[in-house]
């Protein structure tokens, strides 16, 4: 009977003590969910209204826009962001409308910033021309759901600019150049020109009010262009378009050969192997790599590069020529060669000029320099950007006597001649281009093509004789391996 009741002793303090745990577990479960409850109610009910901004002046609409909108809530996120259109004959027109999940309930529920461009466009809606309200209206994932309104007025503008070409290039060869002048019944938000699916910007044109130039270009292997025109977007967001033609003309094809000796791989291929440690294989597997992949990675460079142009026209007149031989030409064809055998063809997209050794370069006209650096097959290279998308290249220096961001004077010593990247021999690898489109140096070396297809037309004057042409460089079999 003792030996029971201690049994039955332990058993109740056992049972106690399960009570007094189960009692515990309750008290701290009911004081976790208190908080969450806490946090919910903190998270539904609060009162902070949602912030919204539109980070461009809008004051017509009409056709397809963008709209570069910010909206901004710390509390319990974003839920829904809308935009609505109110016409003064008092009807609504959704425009845009995002509602974003619920991601949590006792943390933020939406994302605490938005940032985006939304695209809108009210051409299908047949809007009669007048007076509206841009209603930009962001609610949060309160339970009271806050919201901020933000109201533009606006003007309905449904009719397209009037665009008006005051000169388009007759004549473009592969690798030329070219100038297109275009005026608009009214200010334009975008416009430029279309060659096939290449897009050349317009800039502002001095002394005339809405009127324009844009430098267009063919590339060395383009073929005949059969779209071309003037397009054009107003404030409202209403296009334009106005056609234009060509003649077109094909560039007589040069060809030239070029071993690759291996005293030029041994010279060279440690050069490339500090700046691109991932080459791996034979001395020519490098050297093909640098050749091909390298020179795609520079042209990418080099064209996003050229991209950060000045809206104004920095240059005056004809570009120099260094003096010197001519060892390359524009758009040259090469076929490489090892042991006689055919390793690659590359084209070649400059004009090389070879003088003494270590000799002066000069800036072909005013500009500000873009790029003074180091980039695979050019070597030390300068970049100056003369405006509207025009641009000068000079590569294989031995020495940069220049910086990003200086403005230099024509004929202003940028750096010296060498023998730096893809290049064997001491000389001079020179190029234009036009919004990032390699062409041939002859034009923009010759003050009668600038004068007859630029200045005369710009300045409405009459086309004078020939005069101050620079001489054009001959091509010449080349030994100095330049891009």
């Amino acid at each position: 009977m003792i030996k029971q009741s201690r049994r039955g002793f332990g058993s109740y303090f056992r049972s106690a003590n399960a009570k007094e745990l189960a009692r515990l577990a309750l008290i701290a479960l009911s004081m976790l969910v208190a908080v969450g409850a806490g946090a919910a109610f903190f998270m539904v009910l609060e009162f902070e209204q949602p912030t919204v901004a539109v980070n461009k002046e809008i004051k017509f609409v009409g056709g397809a826009m963008a709209l570069p909108l910010q909206a901004a809530d710390k509390k319990s996120g974003i839920q829904q962001i809308t935009v609505t259109l109110r016409h003064q004959n008092g009807s609504v027109y959704p425009l845009f409308d995002r509602q974003y999940p619920r991601q949590s309930w006792f943390s933020q529920a939406g994302p605490s910033q938005v940032q985006e461009v939304l695209n809108v466009d009210v051409k299908g809606l047949g809007l009669k021309e007048g007076g509206a309200e841009l209603l930009v209206t962001v609610h949060d994932f309160s339970l009271k759901r806050n919201s901020t309104e933000l109201r533009l007025p606006v003007t309905v503008d449904s009719k397209p600019p009037l665009l008006m070409i005051e000169h388009a290039q007759m004549h473009l060869q592969q690798g030329g150049s070219g100038m297109v002048l275009y005026s608009s019944s009214e200010p334009l938000s975008r416009h430029g020109v279309m060659i096939e699916k290449m897009f050349f910007p317009g800039f502002p044109l001095p002394g005339k009010d809405k009127t324009y130039i844009t430098y267009i270009a063919l590339a060395w292997d383009s073929e005949k262009p059969e779209n071309t025109r003037v397009i054009g977007t107003d404030e409202a967001g209403n296009e334009a378009q106005a056609s234009f033609s060509v003649r077109f003309k094909k560039a007589k094809e040069k060809r030239d050969r070029i071993e690759i000796p291996d005293s030029f791989l041994q010279n060279k291929l440690p050069e490339f192997q500090q700046h691109y440690p991932e080459m791996k294989g034979t001395d020519v597997e490098k050297y093909l790599f640098v050749n091909q992949k390298v020179r795609v990675l520079n042209a990418e460079k080099i064209s996003n590069v050229c991209r950060n142009t000045a809206q104004e026209q920095l240059w005056q007149d004809r570009f120099l020529r260094m003096p010197g031989a001519g060892r390359a030409a524009y758009a040259d064809q090469r076929t490489y060669y090892y042991k006689g055998q055919e390793i690659d063809q590359q084209t070649h997209l400059g004009i090389d000029i070879a003088s003494n050794e270590k000799a002066e370069v000069r800036a072909a006209n005013r500009g500000r320099v873009v790029f003074a650096d180091y980039l695979g097959i050019y070597g030390n290279m300068v970049i100056i950007d003369h405006g509207q998308g025009l641009s000068s290249l000079y590569s294989h220096l031995s020495r940069l006597e220049t910086s990003v961001g200086k403005m230099v004077e024509k004929d202003e010593i940028i750096g010296r001649t060498g023998t730096s990247g893809m290049a064997a021999g001491d000389h001079l690898h020179f190029s234009m281009l036009v919004h990032g489109i390699f062409v041939t140096p002859v034009e923009w070396w010759d003050q009668h093509w600038i004068d007859v297809n630029i200045n005369n037309i710009i300045n409405q004057k009459p086309t004078p004789p020939a005069q101050n042409a620079a001489p054009p460089a001959a091509s010449q079999p080349t030994e100095t391996h330049a891009p």
